[in-house]
């Protein structure tokens, strides 16, 4: 995953980045070892309505064969032009540990055997909203929201989606297994509106991933997230 910080000035020149894009991304999957990569527009996720889009934030996920094909994407055009354009830009590494569901009718995280994970740990919630259940799903967000933001443990958190309306997710970074788990299962928040959406039918599909953080290096909007290496970590010890 990596955010890119953009100036004011730099805003339509952004939006247009996220269409051209398009083209770097067909041919990585052709033959430059890229498995699933989605153009991420970015908001706080305080409510998932327009009010919350971030138009100096945009984001790219991609999922790759090999730590080398990865590298060779980051160090070409796409990622080049945005650092053009940017102020700021926060890169981060991961391993999949657990997944369930499907992303546009893929598992893009393949099937990894749920396992504990030691150390920071990121997670990624996405969903398909019914435009029947939109404004319901709307009312339960902002005590959610509130709640996440508030937890002990939680390093980041950003709002993120393929669209502005009907396609939302958040991707978060903690500090451990423990304070990800507590908000996920144990926050009456959460845990209430996680029943209504699957007692409603309000998704027409879901996913939640969680994911080892291997590294993280950068800034995202004026927070220096310095630099975290796993590998570094753990030869240390």
């Amino acid at each position: 995953m990596t955010f890119w910080g953009v100036p004011a000035h730099a805003v339509p020149l952004a939006v247009g980045r996220m269409g051209l894009d398009r083209v770097h991304l067909r041919r990585a999957r052709a033959g430059g070892g890229l498995r699933f990569a989605k153009l991420l527009g970015t908001g706080d996720g305080r409510t998932f309505t327009m009010r919350d889009a971030d138009p100096r934030h945009w984001g790219l996920l991609t999922v790759w064969d090999d730590d080398v094909a990865a590298d060779r994407f980051e160090s070409g055009p796409t990622h080049r032009r945005w650092d053009t354009l940017a102020g700021e830009r926060l890169d981060v590494r991961l391993t999949p540990v657990s997944t369930r569901g499907r992303w546009s009718g893929a598992e893009p995280f393949g099937s990894p055997a749920p396992s504990p994970t030691p150390g920071p740990v990121a997670s990624i919630t996405r969903a398909r909203i019914r435009p029947t259940r939109m404004r319901q799903f709307w009312r339960i967000v902002p005590p959610v929201s509130a709640d996440l933001h508030a937890m002990a443990g939680m390093r980041l958190a950003v709002g993120i989606g393929e669209a502005p309306i009907g396609l939302q997710g958040t991707f978060t970074i903690w500090d451990g297994e423990q304070p990800l788990r507590e908000f996920a299962h144990r926050r009456a928040a959460h845990v209430a509106a996680m029943r209504a959406c699957g007692e409603g039918g309000w998704f027409a599909e879901e996913l939640f991933a969680r994911f080892r953080l291997d590294r993280l290096s950068g800034t995202f909007a004026g927070t220096d997230f310095g630099v975290y290496d796993r590998l570094a970590e753990v030869g240390a010890t």
